[in-house]
């Protein structure tokens, strides 16, 4: 799979970035008339548009595709997806040129040289006994890259304060992203106690079978619980059928819809503390650490250990990257 090789595959989203954002561009510079679709359909000027990014602006490693298309005025606004990262575009109406980026002009944005991170770290109510969930799809590389910075934290603080994996209610990631959250899901449920042995294990292997035994998991207890769990949520089942997955691409997870729901999650990692969505930064365990501390009434000793300062790699691995706060899968 591509998230075994998270240097490649970030390298590459960055490419995709750069070309897509050169992409009018390049149609400008070289003179040419962009894809013929002119007096095409929404959906036929869509897909004329992907066909041209992918014959000409992207590299053969890389394919991009549509994931929805809609006309929102003055031009039609295109939504694609190249690896598991999704963007926003807008093609003109007469599909010869092609806008990477678009800002609503009616709207107030950040000055320039604003802090645009200012209100990333937004503090949480506090409480006797914080709340932490972090949701996650099990295979995106941002959610491994979040459940790394999780851990520390949660060997530290798991007496002192609520902690828990839990789901984005759609996958992106074929059907093991399906089998790795009800196997997470499970271990949580049935042996928590042994939770974060198995994380700490696939969070670098991605070997879940190696990991159960290495955390001396009951499997069979797991495998029940796997099984009552997709019948009752019907989740094999919606996956077999993809009249059910949203946007006619997604397989739905249910298992946490209703929190989804509460939280408006958007993607993978979405973090909340107290039923306030935080965004930390870096991904480090030290800056999730200390926006759990500031969290509690009374603090309690274990916010005074240091933690690291680092930010774990994205995807299986186990290592460091260049402190961020950006990265999702949604």
């Amino acid at each position: 799979m591509w998230d075994k090789s998270t240097k490649t595959i970030v390298s590459s989203v960055i490419a995709a970035a750069v070309i897509i954002a050169a992409a009018v561009i390049y149609v400008n510079q070289k003179g040419t008339t962009g894809p013929e679709v002119t007096g095409e359909s929404l959906q036929q000027t869509a897909e004329a548009t992907i066909n041209y990014l992918n014959e000409n602006l992207l590299p053969p490693e890389m394919t991009a595709s549509l994931v929805d298309v809609s006309d929102i005025g003055s031009v039609y606004k295109i939504r694609l997806a190249i690896q598991d990262m999704e963007y926003d575009s807008y093609i003109s109406k007469d599909g010869v040129y092609l806008f990477p980026e678009g800002y609503n002009m009616t709207e107030k944005v950040a000055a320039a040289g604003a802090d645009t991170n200012a209100s990333a770290n937004v503090e949480a109510p506090k409480s006797d006994k914080p709340d932490v969930k972090i949701f996650v799809m099990s295979y995106c590389p941002y959610g491994l890259q979040a459940q790394k910075m999780f851990l520390p934290v949660y060997d530290l603080l798991k007496n002192k304060a609520e902690m828990g994996v839990y789901f984005v209610n759609y996958i992106m990631h074929e059907k093991q992203e399906i089998d790795e959250n009800l196997n997470q899901y499970c271990i949580q449920k049935e042996e928590n106690e042994k939770f974060s042995a198995y994380l700490s294990c696939f969070v670098v292997s991605g070997d879940s079978e190696a990991c159960l035994s290495q955390a001396n998991i009951d499997k069979a207890k797991i495998s029940a619980c796997v099984e009552k769990t997709d019948a009752d949520y019907k989740i094999t089942s919606q996956y077999n059928d993809k009249s059910t997955w949203l946007s006619g691409n997604y397989p739905k997870f249910d298992v946490h819809t209703d929190l989804n729901q509460k939280y408006s999650v958007q993607g993978s990692p979405t973090i909340v503390i107290n039923d306030t969505v935080v965004n930390i930064n870096p991904r480090s365990p030290e800056a999730f650490k200390q926006a759990i501390c500031q969290a509690f009434n009374n603090t309690p000793a274990e916010c005074s250990q240091t933690l690291s300062s680092e930010s774990p790699v994205a995807g299986l691995g186990a290592g460091t990257a260049a402190p961020s706060a950006g990265g999702s899968c949604e």
